[in-house]
């Protein structure tokens, strides 16, 4: 496959547009790239790959092996849409090996609901629906994430997210977030757990605790979540896809907020 350079992350103009009026000086943006690991990324970014197979061919960029158990507990015909509830334990390898299991098992019929500034990976866009909390695109939040449920898509969801972090000294997600229980219950939508057995370096957990210990409120350990893929490199990880859980089961015995929770109980009981 013969390179597109247009594929490539322009890190700077990223960082310009997020950073509105504010002069970041360039050597910042440099070191950004490397602790982004760009040069490795993009090396990867420009050989062109799209959707599903971007999944796919990227965990073989990494040398990454799965072991899938439970997908037979799910009916890949397209007769039944779902909504695949996942734990988030890696930050970036879980989300693409479940993108390649799932895309591959219902010919490339998945959607994830992600934050906007992973839609600058232009070959994951295509099955991705941008999330972003923030500015302008807040208001079109409610329809984004309607039209993606409502549509013929099986959807892939992090409820919790963000990925896991180091709590009350066992690495697990924060709670889920309730509104894939609402979406789905309201567009009939059965609920699938998955979970996804893996986890990132003490120095990655290590570093979050002290960025909270120090009272920095942002997200930074986010920037750190590339270095640990490519730590991850050349690893095996298991995937566990548990049984449909129907959309009617989720009534008013308990909040939607509390069936979040049961449902994350569930997950990790796989």
């Amino acid at each position: 496959m013969s390179e597109n350079q247009s594929m490539a992350i322009d890190l700077n103009a990223i960082v310009k547009s997020k950073a509105g009026n504010k002069k970041i000086p360039a050597f910042a943006i440099k070191l950004l790239g490397k602790i982004l690991h760009m040069d490795l990324i993009n090396k990867y970014l420009v050989q062109g790959y799209e959707g599903v197979e971007f999944c796919d061919k990227c965990l073989d960029y990494l040398d990454v092996k799965l072991e899938v158990e439970g997908l037979d507990n799910i009916d890949t015909s397209g007769a039944v849409r779902y909504t695949f509830a996942s734990n988030h334990p890696l930050g970036g390898i879980d989300g693409i090996s479940l993108g390649m299991v799932l895309g591959k098992a219902f010919d490339g019929k998945v959607k994830y609901l992600v934050n906007d500034i992973l839609m600058n990976l232009k070959g994951l866009a295509p099955i991705c629906v941008p999330i972003n909390k923030v500015g302008g695109q807040s208001r079109d939040l409610p329809r984004l994430i309607s039209e993606a449920y409502e549509s013929e898509n099986q959807m892939i969801i992090f409820p919790a997210g963000k990925c896991s972090r180091k709590i009350d000294g066992k690495i697990q997600d924060v709670p889920w977030s309730k509104s894939f229980i609402t979406k789905s219950v309201e567009t009939k939508r059965d609920i699938v757990p998955i979970h996804f057995i893996g986890q990132n370096s003490n120095k990655f957990y290590n570093r979050d605790l002290f960025f909270k210990k120090i009272g920095i409120k942002a997200n930074l350990t986010m920037l750190f979540l590339p270095d640990e893929m490519f730590k991850n490199r050349h690893t095996t990880f298991k995937v566990k896809i548990g049984k449909p859980i129907p959309y009617t089961f989720f009534d008013s015995s308990k909040t939607a907020q509390q069936w979040a929770q049961w449902v994350r109980e569930e997950a990790y009981k796989i």
